[in-house]
């Protein structure tokens, strides 16, 4: 019995490509995942990323799915919203081959039923990995084919219909692809290669990397991490932009600078979209993590919608979306979910929603969003400890006794101290780490309170 437990994650299944991820493993996944998912369709959708190693492993795991007398529809290389839409337009179950804005070295696979609904732990993968662990039953009937298509342009087309730009004024564009796949499904979203699509968009692209390399080689795709957004940051200020986008390696999620270079916040992007998602659906439910700003529940409720707050994590967000009936979902992470799009995640349709947002009045991005802006925060701030129970329970001693402070544990810890200061204390799931994020009114108050929450953490 081989233990997988080190690549199959809460979320998804990644790992060191030749080390922990190679393709006889990766068939065997594809077999397991046609188990899991044979009772409720014939066929199973497979994408994949632009890295080195992604187009044998999807293979691989075509060859395991067809095994098991399932049939396989791929659609080559495509982001991880473009194989959502795959799944939710063909209703069936998809696999995409990436990790994400992992380095190089790393592949992985990201699985969902059909309509675009995650597969996690609780939801398939956990099955998955016993199946493999203890070793795949061969199937003793006929063998499924694989078949190809090209979703691209419907996929374009799809977005657009979502949010229109024809009536923006026109607008200047720095798009960093990171030499991830964003390169592939911007220049078709915004009609660079067709000067019908383009004529009706009055958007002009600045590309920066756009070329598909799994490589990396001009920085990580990971737009998370602020060293990854000085190159679009320069470029806006270079060459007067409206804005800058930049997308991770998948290109599911989306980071926004404005005007002057300055990133904006995804709680800023999160209470901006809902705005106008609200807009068309008034008294509808936004999801928010509970690590967004408070100025998204803040927003969406002055606009008449009822926020909805839960776990960071997409299969979370999409539980609670399905639930709730929400028409909009958005974590801190850059990750967006649409009603629209099969309760799904996609950065692209958010970006689409920021140029409307944007283009349908004068004002510069910065003074657009500086409304959505209400707070200051810490960002994410990481503590290496030995004991993470331990270090999370001196923090909730530290503050339990206080007056006016409410706590609670739905994921994590969250400290609310009631004057416009909270801060949520959460481990890591793959690492020794605790992960601080915390807000306040300033930024003097929001790094007081890191720094006396860190002074304990790291005691």
């Amino acid at each position: 019995m081989t233990d997988l437990s080190g690549i199959v994650k809460a979320y998804d299944i990644r790992g060191v490509v030749g080390d922990q991820l190679h393709a006889s493993l990766v068939r065997d996944f594809g077999a397991a995942f046609a188990l899991l998912i044979k009772p409720d369709s014939p066929s199973v959708v497979i994408g994949h990323d632009m890295r080195d190693s992604s187009p044998e492993l999807s293979s691989a795991f075509a060859e395991g799915v067809t095994s098991q007398g399932l049939d396989v529809i791929s659609i080559g290389l495509a982001s991880t919203d473009e194989l959502y839409y795959a799944s939710g337009s063909l209703n069936m179950p998809g696999a995409m081959f990436t990790a994400s804005h992992n380095p190089a070295k790393y592949n992985g696979i990201k699985l969902c039923r059909s309509g675009a609904s995650p597969v996690g732990q609780d939801s398939g993968l956990a099955e998955i990995r016993d199946t493999v662990e203890q070793g795949v039953p061969e199937f003793a009937g006929q063998h499924g084919t694989v078949s190809e298509r090209d979703v691209l342009g419907e996929y374009a087309d799809y977005l657009r219909n979502l949010v229109d730009l024809s009536g923006s004024r026109p607008l200047k564009v720095v798009v960093d692809a990171g030499n991830g796949m964003g390169g592939h499904t911007v220049p078709e979203v915004f009609g660079m290669n067709s000067a019908a699509v383009g004529a009706a968009t009055p958007i002009e692209i600045v590309p920066m990397y756009f070329e598909l390399d799994g490589n990396f080689p001009n920085h990580e795709a990971n737009p998370l991490d602020p060293a990854n957004l000085v190159d679009v940051q320069a470029k806006v200020r270079e060459v007067g932009a409206d804005l800058g986008l930049a997308f991770d390696g998948d290109a599911d999620r989306c980071f926004v600078v404005d005007e002057k270079g300055d990133p904006v916040s995804p709680s800023a992007i999160t209470a901006l979209v809902a705005v106008r998602e609200l807009a068309k659906e008034p008294g509808g439910a936004v999801i928010h993590n509970l690590i967004t700003s408070k100025s998204v529940p803040e927003i969406v409720a002055e606009h008449g919608g009822k926020p909805v707050r839960t776990r960071v994590g997409h299969s979370f967000i999409k539980e609670k979306m399905a639930e709730t009936g929400a028409i909009f979902g958005g974590e801190h992470s850059a990750h967006y979910y649409f009603r629209d799009f099969w309760r799904a995640d996609t950065g692209m349709l958010a970006a689409l929603h920021v140029l409307a947002a944007l283009g349908e009045q004068d004002r510069p991005l910065s003074q657009l969003t500086a409304e959505y802006q209400r707070y200051s925060a810490s960002g994410e701030l990481n503590s290496t400890v030995d004991d993470q129970v331990a270090r999370q329970m001196a923090v909730k001693d530290a503050f339990a006794a206080r007056s006016g402070v409410t706590i609670d544990e739905l994921d994590g810890l969250t400290v609310d101290l009631g004057d416009g200061r909270w801060f949520n204390l959460r481990p890591s799931n793959t690492e020794p780490l605790l992960r601080l994020n915390a807000e306040a009114p300033t930024d003097d108050a929001v790094r007081a309170l890191a720094d006396e929450v860190l002074a304990i953490v790291r005691a």
